[in-house]
């Protein structure tokens, strides 16, 4: 599929359901890199967006991680639980609060991170250097815009 500029007219609703498309299939491509790693440990990537967010946030509590990850208690509970019993996060007791839980990466899970990280960086680069630079910035500027207010100090806590 050739690379195509935006129609003077990008707000028309085809223009806008053709952006819906290619984000909704982009975006599963996208995934879809590190799912065969995934399948062959009995992981699912809810187990993948855990362990990534654990790395780029190490020590943060569940509470904070809950945010980022934009899912319940409960769910996360799940998935932190495997993790935690395969030796892949380790949670400790906050330094003030005993109650509250830091999590972060064990060796072994910032190996399978890393791993998994490199599955869809290679892909992402590919797609950035096919694009170009300013076609980077543009994705940028109109993923920033699609996050809410309330979730762009969550964004800016991981830079």
């Amino acid at each position: 599929m050739p690379h195509t500029a935006a129609s003077a007219l990008f707000l028309r609703e085809a223009e806008l359901r053709r952006g819906i498309e290619l984000l909704a299939f982009g975006h599963a491509a996208l995934l879809r890199a590190g799912d065969a790693r995934l399948a062959e440990l009995g992981l699912g990537r809810a187990h993948s967006r855990a362990l990534y967010f654990i790395a780029r946030a190490p020590d943060a509590t569940v509470t904070h991680l809950l945010g980022l990850l934009g899912v319940t208690k409960q769910s996360f509970g799940r998935v932190l639980n495997e993790l935690v019993a395969r030796g892949l996060v380790e949670s400790r007791p906050g330094p003030r609060d005993r109650r509250e839980r830091r999590l972060r990466l064990t060796e072994p899970g910032r190996a399978l991170e890393a791993e998994l990280f490199e599955l869809i960086r290679a892909r992402l680069a590919s797609a950035y250097a096919a694009a170009g630079q300013g076609a980077v910035g543009g994705f940028w500027a109109v993923l920033e815009e699609l996050v809410p207010p309330e979730q762009k100090r969550l964004l800016a806590s991981l830079e």
